[in-house]
């Protein structure tokens, strides 16, 4: 019985750390992903560069309405090191590239088909946003509006 019990200890607590959020000061680690070309897309080349991290899908309205406010945080701040990488969580791969062109959004678009990515990082909710300063350690986790600019700006 105690050999149960042990087990049972050590397999929930391992599957609570590897199922959480990553935490505020961490460093988040080289993950890759597919683009829409099917090409392998990953994070080490923003290194250097303020990034907002945006898990959404195609078929998610307030996901859609945010990314009328990125565009405009995109468009301010870009050219000043700021990048999106968003991770869509569709299925649909059709329905992903459709979205991606209604809303004319032009940074990073990536897809974690299967959601891998999404679980380990207990995403339980879109949209979902983390926030890297130059350094890729997490500063700051779903800001929007004025909030997200200032930290931004900030960071830049």
């Amino acid at each position: 019985m105690k050999k149960v019990i042990s087990f049972l200890t050590i397999f929930f607590f391992a599957t609570t750390v590897l199922t959480a959020q990553p935490k505020i000061g961490t460093v988040i680690p080289n993950f890759t992903l597919k683009n829409k070309l099917d090409s392998d897309i990953s994070l080490t080349p923003f290194t250097g560069k303020v990034v907002l991290i945006d898990f959404w899908a195609s078929w998610c309205g307030p996901c859609r309405a945010s990314n009328k406010e990125l565009k405009k945080l995109y468009a301010k701040y870009s050219q000043q090191g700021f990048e999106i990488f968003s991770i869509s969580v569709d299925q649909n791969k059709t329905a992903w590239l459709q979205a991606i062109e209604e809303d004319n959004t032009k940074w990073t678009h990536v897809i974690d088909k299967g959601g891998l990515l999404a679980n380990s990082w207990n995403v339980a909710y879109i949209p979902n946003t983390f926030l890297l300063n130059k350094d890729r350690k997490l500063i700051a986790v779903n800001l929007d509006g004025k909030v997200l600019e200032n930290k931004i700006k900030s960071l830049l």
